[in-house]
């Protein structure tokens, strides 16, 4: 099995699909010339042909690239929960599926095809943010590219980073944080974000990247990539998400905790925040059958209030606990340390505190995006 593919997750694309209405458009036209590949064309509404049924067909499908329309929404609120404390985050969607492939991924029960996809209307894309953010020039958006795919797993093939960060420069209402597992991070250098790009990290305790985070960056690969954007004058952003229990659990997170400090200026964080491994029921049965080695799926679980597995509440306080008291000894000030979908029990008994005492969630992580 691959699991680190060379630095660029993008290489482990092998094939791309291309919608007949996007042959002409420019941009698709750029990404075909930089990959290389064979091109196969699709009607407009088609899909590439597969062999086998999804999810089964999943690791293959990876290898497949579709560059199409994207006939919906680009921009739309996180579909959090309102059972659990959501941060008021704005999805900014630029495709689906990801080259990478985490054990844990909840884009396994939650999208129903194997290849990825990367929407090329990018004009639309521009436009629609044209529109939210004028709407609502006096509230301020935080805004990320990566729920529906990693931000930068396949920047290497599309280049689309430096559009968005060039289009937020001029933005006063809102940040972009663009959230990977990469260390894509060359078509970032040189340019003049103002500081309105937040590039984050996913982290997590060593053995759980080696053994659960297929073709992911290793931790001192993030890290080095982290410390690059730093000295850029980038914002930096790091989720301790999924939390994994697992043997060893106290000292691997520890030791991701005083590495990432090492590494990075504290000053240069805006925010981090923590979240234990939650998903979707069905994809327990998805990942058993594609991951047979990973075993933390067999672990105790609570159907939690919006119908996704937890852990129950001593296991994931006992988590949540040993990791707050690590990032608050090192953490800036100004840092916002935060729950990612928890509720205000939670945030009580391990922050002691709730994020209404301090204006709100999303009051807490505006104050840090706008302090750099």
């Amino acid at each position: 099995m691959n699991r680190r593919c060379g630095n660029d997750p993008a290489h482990f694309v092998t094939r791309l699909h291309v919608a007949e209405d996007c042959l002409d458009l420019l941009y698709t036209r750029e990404i075909i010339a930089r990959a290389n590949l064979p091109v196969t064309v699709v009607g407009a509404r088609d899909t590439p042909a597969m062999d086998g049924d999804y999810p089964a067909n999943l690791t293959a499908g990876k290898r497949h690239l579709l560059l199409c329309r994207n006939r919906g929404a680009f921009f739309k609120p996180c579909p959090g929960t309102r059972e659990y404390r959501c941060c008021d985050y704005q999805v900014l969607n630029i495709g689906m599926n990801c080259p990478m492939d985490c054990v844990y991924c909840i884009l396994q029960a939650y999208l129903n095809n194997p290849w990825l996809s990367f929407f090329v209307n990018v004009e639309d894309l521009f436009a629609e943010l044209d529109q939210a953010l004028a709407a609502e020039p006096n509230r301020f958006f935080r805004i990320g590219t990566g729920e529906f795919t990693d931000s930068l797993a396949l920047d290497s093939l599309t280049r689309l980073s430096p559009r968005l960060v060039t289009y937020m420069a001029g933005q006063n209402n809102a940040v972009l944080e663009l959230k990977t597992k990469s260390v894509n991070i060359a078509n970032l250098e040189g340019l003049d974000h103002r500081g309105r790009t937040i590039v984050a990290w996913s982290l997590n305790s060593p053995p759980v990247m080696a053994r659960e985070e297929i073709r992911t960056a290793a931790l001192e690969e993030r890290l080095r990539a982290a410390a690059r954007c730093a000295a850029w004058g980038y914002s930096l952003a790091f989720h301790f998400d999924p939390i994994i229990l697992h043997p060893g659990w106290q000292d691997g997170y520890s030791f991701t905790i005083d590495r990432l400090f090492a590494a990075v200026p504290a000053e240069s964080i805006a925010w981090i925040s923590l979240g234990a491994l939650r998903y979707l029921p069905p994809l327990k049965q998805i990942a058993a059958a594609r991951f047979p080695a990973s075993r933390f799926f067999y672990q105790e679980f609570i159907d939690g209030l919006d119908g996704k597995r937890r852990y129950i509440r001593p296991q994931r306080v006992g988590m949540y606990r040993l990791i707050l008291d690590g990032l608050r000894r090192r953490a800036h000030p100004r840092t916002c340390l935060y729950f990612c979908m928890e509720n205000d029990a939670i945030w009580q008994e391990v922050f002691g505190f709730v994020p209404a005492d301090h204006g709100g969630l999303p009051a807490m992580l505006d104050r840090a995006a706008r302090w750099r």
